[in-house]
């Protein structure tokens, strides 16, 4: 793991207060979280330079522009060398249909998630990794039927709680 950025309870609440509202102007945000504009500026560049804030984007309803599945992937890869880890991250970084991809323990070694037009698409794609040789031992998919529930933020109030007692 990756040692954790030194924030503040101001830090994280614009962190919280971007995550609801990125598209925020900088006099919004200072006025959310408590501080003038200037600081509140200065902090939020800082946590950009130093990669708290990846980005910042649209969240897209897919729902809203046709058909498409969602599917999540387990995945096995067959060696567990250091290359092999390597060699098959590179081959599913040049799929734009795979948004997510998670390096997990348990059963299994990563966890793809899939957006394609289609199955058959998607059907497609697992083909291609596979004929493309990059390692997997064997997969496991399970296509999305509905999404229950979805959040777009994260409990920054617990990780904050955290920093404190640390």
């Amino acid at each position: 793991m990756t040692p954790a950025a030194s924030l503040d309870r101001f830090d994280l609440k614009i962190l919280a207060h971007l995550e609801r509202e990125g598209r925020c102007s900088n006099v919004e945000l200072a006025d959310a979280v408590g501080l003038s504009q200037s600081p509140c500026l200065v902090r939020t560049k800082r946590l950009q330079e130093i990669g708290v804030i990846r980005g910042y984007g649209a969240d897209i309803a897919l729902e809203k522009l046709g058909n498409c599945v969602l599917v999540f992937s387990e995945v096995t890869i067959s060696s567990h060398r250091p290359p092999d880890f390597r060699k098959f991250e590179q081959a599913v970084d040049r799929h734009s249909e795979i948004v997510e991809w998670y390096n997990v323990s348990g059963g299994y070694d990563y966890l793809l998630k899939i957006v394609a037009p289609n199955v058959a698409h998607f059907q497609a794609l697992m083909e291609r990794l596979l004929q493309d040789d990059i390692g997997i031992g064997k997969f496991t998919s399970r296509i999305v039927l509905r999404q229950s529930s979805r959040k777009r933020t994260h409990p920054l109030n617990l990780i904050a709680a955290q920093l404190e007692k640390g």
